[in-house]
């Protein structure tokens, strides 16, 4: 059975280990380090399987600029152990942390990710509520999650994400 918390300071070489893992490269991996220091509000959380860390994911804050906009949160990165993959561990990680950022008084949650996963938790792309990125992506990759029905409604702009994010991609 799958245990969901919240990342604890001895965690951090494994999760380190696991992103690295589950990316070809170990930018996913430096980037939660370096997100972990210096951005504030942030959700990480673990799935825990006895006491093996197999999942985690992380929420940072994120600006959507030309506006005053509600606390938007930015989803990612998210990682499960290559041999646990599509066994529901990063849907547990997802609906948690949207719990916890809905708890925190985020207004919204933003994701680049797989325009087939994200939808099922109710991601829709960003450009149908006048959002845009700041990465050059496919508008299919770039969604958007209300949490509070509705606090998007007059919004237009562009997101940013926190300068770390520039250096891992």
């Amino acid at each position: 059975m799958i245990q969901i918390r919240e990342e604890q300071p001895d965690d951090v070489p494994f999760v380190h280990a696991l992103n690295a893992s589950a990316f070809e490269t170990d930018a996913e991996a430096n980037l939660v380090d370096v997100l972990r220091t210096n951005a504030r509000p942030l959700i990480s959380l673990v799935a825990l399987d006895n006491d093996d860390i197999v999942g985690h994911i992380m929420f940072s804050p994120v600006e959507l600029d030309g506006t005053s906009s509600p606390k938007i949160m930015g989803l990612a990165p998210m990682a499960v152990a290559p041999d646990r993959q599509r066994s529901g561990i990063g849907s547990e990680l997802v609906i948690e942390g949207l719990v916890r950022c809905n708890e925190s008084g985020a207004g919204a949650v933003v994701v680049l990710g797989h325009p087939d996963y994200y939808p099922r938790f109710g991601f829709v792309p960003a450009s149908t509520m006048n959002i845009e990125c700041e990465y050059d992506v496919p508008d299919e990759v770039f969604l958007v999650l209300e949490l509070a029905a509705g606090c998007l409604a007059e919004t237009v702009g562009t997101i940013r994400y926190h300068e770390a994010f520039a250096k891992a991609i």
